[in-house]
């Protein structure tokens, strides 16, 4: 963005009249350099200029205050400059100042909210044939051109498409929708998108030091992210706060003035939320409302703050964020990981609602108080879903294992989350013998002794050595002349269990499975849960690994790569391995047959369905808070 100097951005009129002349007008663009944020459509415009390639009607649509009507001004006087049609015209010519001061007689400027009858049109057409009177173009700019009612429309129709040579029509809108099919394919169209935080900061900063004032750089950057993307708006603010400041603009002072509440304070309370303390919530709010803070303004910034905080909870990174200050992005993150998605959005949700009633309400205080009492005692709705999925997914792990039955027992290879089978060594060893393995509670494989070595390590009688679990082969006639005692110890050394001291696990292909198997078990109830959703853990090289979930668990991929899990199974890891193994989850693709076994599994009836339905603990409680009833329970589909 080229900024011009403050002499060249004032506009002429102050120089025909002492009044004052407010900022957005003193400092509107005069050229389609000083446009902010709308770089595209300066671009277009200048190449349709030098290419001579000029339509004969064009639309601009966008927000309000994102610079449509300036940008038509700015076209109407590179169209009309003296010379000729250039991108750069001058300024100082007696067109181009009646044109920014709206006085020139060729370029006519309809507000169309009050010239929207069909009488109007009329008198449109009529002189849109007459020739402009010093200018090379006759330019209509119609602002708010949606306004213009039907029979308006269609009377513009045949003009707008074939108009006279010398005519040009410049349509401006903030609601396109309005406008009937059949001019809008009359009309070159441009979309002016809301300007960018930044660069409404970066004019702002221009604005106060022309204005020989000073400003914080976060109270301009509070003034930006207030004024939602319109340049026209922000400029209106800081007009308001530089009149109420004395000196030094400072952040509180524009709180101050717009009666809003701080990032600080806002950050707060929805720690105290997060804690479920409703009488510190009730507080902030209490000392918020005695400070000035509107409790409707509240509820507003609370809806923008948590939607940042759920815009970082799904992984966004700082440009995200429109009503929180960059620099707060880890603080949200560490929030976001604590309360969990799910939550998150219960929150939105509720606070949205409050909104609503509090525009037909005068007590939004108690409806906004009574809003953050609901979410101090939301339940842990995140903890939920994910004790939901694994449940799921246990249940999809047990049908699928017990429709594998037979595939297991030829030698197929079990999948880490389900039931731990026997190592594929042992295996092969079925007519030898062989120690038990059984699987223990906590999902890892133990060793029990076979029923003819004793637990004190006495020798055995009248039966051959057998093959170690290592997969290592040993001679019978070699292991009958071996001593009991020997033989014995050998055997229980050579056999692996989830118990194996740690640093003594290499971390290789092979021993993949075997390495999440032993972290599975170390780790807590909640992340082991998780774990055993891995459906296979594959060692992609020294130091690494991935992760492969099945293709519908989004959500636990999610929980897996949170910090204090990804730091906790990477801590086990180099336990048991003795290197920084790192690694990464990822979701397979589903299957082939994934519809055919949903349509062979067994629906539950009705009234098991209801059943589960009111055993449900979060449905009890939902029928409580509510003191409602279930009425209905439809089946799956």
């Amino acid at each position: 963005m080229s900024e011009a100097s403050p002499a060249s951005t004032a506009d002429p009129i102050d120089n025909q009249t002492d009044s004052y002349v407010v900022v957005a007008r003193r400092y509107r663009p005069r050229n389609f350099e000083e446009l902010v944020g709308q770089q595209h459509v300066g671009q277009a415009l200048r190449n349709a200029i030098e290419t001579n390639r000029v339509g004969h009607a064009y639309l601009f649509t966008g927000a309000r205050g994102v610079g449509k009507t300036s940008t038509a001004r700015i076209f109407a006087k590179s169209l009309n400059h003296p010379g000729g049609p250039s991108a750069t015209p001058d300024q100082e010519s007696e067109i181009a100042k009646a044109i920014d001061s709206g006085e020139d007689v060729d370029v006519i400027e309809i507000d169309g909210a009050s010239n929207r009858g069909i009488d109007e049109i009329r008198s449109l057409r009529a002189n849109a044939g007459v020739r402009p009177s010093r200018s090379r173009y006759k330019i209509y700019i119609i602002d708010e051109v949606h306004m213009l009612t039907t029979p308006a429309f269609n009377a513009l129709l045949k003009t707008l498409e074939e108009p006279p040579a010398h005519v040009k029509f410049i349509f401006c809108t903030t609601d396109p929708e309005k406008i009937p099919i059949t001019v809008l394919s009359r009309c070159q169209r441009f979309d002016f998108a809301p300007v960018e935080i930044q660069e409404i900061v970066a004019r702002l900063q221009f604005i106060v030091e022309s204005e020989k004032a000073e400003a914080d750089e976060a109270a301009l950057e509070l003034i930006a992210r207030r004024a939602a993307g319109s340049m026209r708006d922000s400029q209106s603010l800081l007009e308001q706060v530089l009149s109420f400041s004395t000196g030094q603009l400072t952040a509180d002072h524009v709180h101050s003035m717009l009666g809003t509440a701080n990032d600080e304070r806002l950050h707060q309370l929805a720690h105290a939320l997060a804690d479920r303390d409703a009488a510190s919530a009730l507080k902030l709010m209490d000392k918020a409302v005695d400070e000035g803070v509107d409790a409707g303004k509240l509820a507003e910034q609370l809806l923008g703050y948590f939607r940042d905080l759920m815009a970082v909870t799904v992984g966004c990174d700082a440009s995200m964020l429109r009503h929180a200050a960059a620099s707060m992005h880890s603080s949200l993150s560490e929030l976001g990981n604590r309360w969990g998605l799910q939550t998150v959005l219960a929150v939105v949700g509720l606070i949205d609602q409050t909104l609503v009633r509090t525009r037909h309400s005068v007590y939004a205080r108690v409806l906004l108080e009574a809003t953050l009492i609901q979410i101090c005692n939301l339940p842990d709705l995140q903890r939920i879903a994910d004790l939901a999925d694994a449940a799921g997914r246990y249940q999809s792990s047990s049908r699928t294992a017990a429709a594998g039955t037979s595939e297991k027992k030829k030698g197929s290879r079990p999948v880490i989350g389900s039931n731990p089978t026997i190592s594929e060594q042992t295996k092969s060893q079925e007519t030898r013998d062989q120690p038990q393995i059984k699987p223990s509670h906590s999902g890892t494989s133990q060793v029990a002794p076979t029923p003819d070595r004793n637990v004190s390590g006495n020798s055995r009688h009248g039966h051959p050595a057998s093959d170690q679990l290592t997969g290592e082969n040993r001679s019978e006639t070699a292991s009958e002349q071996e001593s009991s005692e020997q033989e014995s110890s050998q055997q229980e050394s050579s056999q692996p269990s989830v118990e194996t001291p740690i640093n003594l696990v290499a971390w290789t292909p092979a021993n993949a499975n075997k390495v999440w198997q032993i972290v599975t078990s170390r780790l807590e109830s909640m992340s082991e849960s998780l774990a055993r959703m891995v459906e296979k853990i594959e060692a992609t090289g020294s130091n690494t690994a991935k992760l492969h979930l099945p293709h519908n668990s989004s959500l636990a991929k999610r929980r897996l790569e949170a910090p204090e899990q990804k730091d906790a199974i990477m801590r086990i890891l180099k336990e048991i391995t003795g290197g920084n193994i790192s690694f990464e989850v990822v979701l397979q693709n589903p299957p082939a047959n994934a519809q055919q076994i949903q349509r062979k599994t067994n629906k539950p009836s009705r009234m098991q369905r209801m059943r589960e339905i009111e055993n449900n603990q979060l449905i009890k409680d939902c029928l409580e808070v509510f003191e409602a009833e279930i009425l209905n329970v439809d089946q799956p589909k």
